[in-house]
């Protein structure tokens, strides 16, 4: 073992404790992870990789004891025609500015898709599909994971300086922050009711893969299917249990409170991720590219919600 292995490897899970503690937050815990892969190392990278997408799944389905299932159910059903419109939008606005800054019309796709849906769980799904290569996912990953901690770290003050109430800024980080985890983080710092609007908003827009996939493997002429993920089924699964299972409410309780702390340490492993290598990978263009459809994006929700169109 090297020196600088014997110094990191338990500074880093010092600090990956002290995510279990309420002296860390969501944001906190994602620019400590972030700081010290760059200046420092992942002394665990693939395992810290491969723990993350498994703890956040698993806090994603703690998260959904703390929701009730008829709500889900009034979200998607309420919502259909805005899914349909803002994903459909978001990805013709994408496919026009794939050409625009000259991309390669699969990380165009991808990123689209990620910005549309649900960040890299939509990457993955509809990678496959379009015969994506290993570099245009990367490429696709790293810009999307670069945004969503923008937005973690970004959207609760501008949430707080526009006054927005949690139901509207739980709406609003569902609709425009890409990937889950960074959701879930975001809206958690805010409060309670818009960790599960948002967290409800979400996942019920993930299940949107399905459809917008299949369409593609029309249009790309392909064999590949896409599922719905697990950790969606699960989420509701837990909700459907919190809902008609009310006298076990304080184990619920219990489980949601367990979750939202796996949240912040996955929050750590997935800034623990980031490197300048991912960043150099990323690319200029893409980057540029991703970035002012986020803008806009989030910026025309934001709008919307404000002026109550949504």
């Amino acid at each position: 073992m090297s020196l600088s292995n014997t110094i990191t490897q338990p500074l880093y899970l010092i600090l990956l404790a002290l995510c279990i503690t309420p002296w860390v937050g969501a944001g906190s815990a994602l620019i400590i992870g972030a700081a010290f892969a760059i200046f420092l190392g992942n002394p665990f990278a693939d395992l810290s990789q491969k723990a993350s997408k498994w703890m956040l799944k698993a806090a994603v389905v703690g998260l959904g004891f703390a929701v009730d299932f008829n709500q889900v159910i009034e979200v998607g059903r309420s919502s259909l025609v805005l899914t349909i419109v803002s994903i459909t939008a978001i990805i013709g606005l994408g496919e026009i500015l794939t050409q625009v800054f000259k991309l390669n019309r699969n990380t165009g796709v991808l990123i689209s898709f990620g910005t549309a849906i649900c960040g890299g769980s939509a990457i993955a799904a509809m990678a496959p599909v379009i015969k994506a290569k290993d570099h245009e996912v990367a490429v696709a990953l790293g810009v999307v994971f670069l945004l969503n901690g923008v937005g973690l770290l970004l959207f609760p003050s501008i949430g707080h300086y526009f006054n927005l109430s949690q139901e509207q800024f739980g709406l609003w980080a569902a609709l425009a922050i890409h990937d889950t985890s960074s959701v879930v983080g975001a809206s958690a710092t805010y409060g309670a009711v818009a960790l599960s609007i948002a967290t409800t908003v979400k996942l019920t827009r993930a299940m949107w893969i399905i459809p917008y996939t299949t369409l593609a493997g029309v249009f790309w002429r392909s064999e590949e299917k896409a599922s719905i993920p697990l950790f969606i089924i699960g989420f509701l699964a837990a909700a459907l249990i919190n809902t008609y299972l009310p006298q076990f409410s304080e184990a619920w309780q219990l489980i949601n409170s367990a979750a939202k702390q796996v949240l912040v340490m996955t929050l750590f492993l997935i800034g623990s991720g980031l490197s300048l290598a991912v960043l150099k990978q990323a690319g200029l263009k893409p980057f540029i590219m991703a970035t002012f459809l986020w803008i806009v994006v989030s910026s025309v929700i934001l709008l919307l919600i404000l002026d109550g169109f949504i």
